[in-house]
């Protein structure tokens, strides 16, 4: 009986040490002087953050912040405008599309990566950041790298941001 007691002793003790850790954890102190005592005020403000949930918005079909790579018309654009090259990293929630080396058939020697960063959302030129690398090799292991390719930048750009004006057009017109 007394060892009983003893496990269950511990397993109390354990447990409220266990309780008091994670409260710890979780909850952080405030000063009340700074944050509302009222608790439907406190609701309301971490509604009002995105921090809380809001029942009432479920049934009215509220729009949300998330925005799909899909319904993205710049994202769509570059992806369209890059599709003849061999891609090695794309990362849409960094905003980042990378492209592998190609060269032309013809020219064996010389090689071009692109990179495409972007800045936002918008259909402007300055929401993407293009940068072209040249690489050309006279041997197996003696290449020379290079980034000044602004007029291979400033066309992607172009037909990209030209490629997302139209692609906005045809989901505007499905809309209506």
């Amino acid at each position: 009986m007394k060892s009983i007691f003893k496990i269950k002793s511990f397993q109390l003790i354990f447990i409220v040490f266990f309780l008091n850790s994670c409260a710890n954890g979780f909850f952080k102190k405030v000063d009340t002087r700074e944050v509302s005592t009222n608790a439907s005020e406190r609701a309301r403000q971490a509604v009002d953050e995105g921090r809380g949930v809001n029942i009432g918005n479920i049934f009215k079909g509220g729009k949300t912040s998330y925005e799909f790579s899909t319904s993205n018309p710049m994202w769509r654009a570059s992806l369209d405008t890059l599709d003849f090259l061999p891609l090695s990293n794309i990362d849409y929630s960094g905003g980042v599309i990378i492209s592998d080396w190609y060269s032309n058939a013809s020219e064996n020697s010389e090689s071009i990566k692109i990179s495409l960063r972007f800045l936002s959302n918008e259909i402007r030129p300055d929401s993407l950041k293009v940068t072209v690398f040249k690489r050309n090799c006279q041997a197996l292991n003696n290449c020379i790298v290079s980034s000044k390719n602004s007029i291979i930048e400033e066309e992607l750009i172009r037909t990209i941001i030209k490629k997302a004006a139209e692609l906005e057009k045809e989901d505007q017109k499905k809309k209506k």
